[in-house]
């Protein structure tokens, strides 16, 4: 068995979690803490706060004793508001707190994108635009083209976690450019688990979404690899190899 741990902010699309636990199908645990979200706002100030040492700490001994061997903070905006230095040293203290390995979801965009092979993304952010775009200065700095950037004005993830099938795809399509190789919708707070399979089909190329790119982090660390096509390309067992 093979437990994951993840450090979530509040309470939006956590029932995320166990749906993919079951699309896995496979002798892999998900174990969700969920974390102090304080202010609910997509604002830098706030989101730094949400992802500060002390709030990501205080979870850490529950996953440790529910046996984790890795650990995600499922978090985007309160990862890369950091900036990526920033971000980096978010997770290597989440690692020295848990003796664990650790990450966060905004560097699980990028590890995913490179297990894809993509170099040019579009994003579709649920954020405020200037929050969108810390998002693509962040993708960049991971070595990706960003080649559109579509924001929502969302303000609080309690109003994201209300979102269904209709939003979803509609983002997603707003935000699709012809070059770009993979679409990526930000946000833990938005319910994409049941949708990976439609929106990859309607949009004709690989959609990699918080949730799922969290997930798949997570075994990552644990050197785990999984086929479970239901959760997109991602988790097909033959990836197309960046050279």
């Amino acid at each position: 068995m093979t437990a994951l741990g993840f450090l979530y902010p509040g309470h939006s699309a956590e029932d995320d979690y166990p749906r993919i636990e079951q699309l896995l199908g496979s002798d892999v645990r998900l174990d969700v803490v969920h974390t102090d979200i304080g202010e609910d706002a997509h604002r830098p100030d706030a989101l730094r706060r949400m992802g500060s040492a002390e709030r990501l700490a205080a979870g850490v001994e529950e996953l440790r004793m529910a046996g984790a061997d890795s650990v995600v903070w499922a978090c985007t905006s309160g990862s890369f508001v950091y900036g990526w230095e920033g971000a980096h040293e978010q997770v290597r203290g989440l690692a020295r707190t848990a003796g664990l390995p650790a990450s966060s979801t905004s560097f699980a965009f990028v590890h995913a994108a490179r297990e894809l092979g993509a170099r040019r993304v579009a994003v579709g952010a649920t954020y405020p635009d200037d929050v969108a775009a810390l998002f693509a200065e962040f993708l960049r700095a991971g070595g990706l083209e960003v080649t559109g950037v579509k924001g929502s004005g969302i303000i609080t993830a309690a109003e994201v976690g209300t979102w269904g099938e209709k939003e979803v795809f509609a983002l997603a399509r707003s935000a699709d450019t012809p070059d770009a190789d993979v679409i990526l919708l930000p946000d833990t707070a938005l319910h994409t688990a049941a949708h990976l399979l439609a929106l990859e089909k309607e949009l004709g190329k690989p959609v990699l979404t918080a949730n799922q790119v969290s997930v798949w982090e997570g075994l990552r660390l644990a050197d785990r690899r999984v086929n479970a096509p239901s959760l997109g390309s991602l988790f097909t067992r033959e990836p197309i190899v960046q050279v």
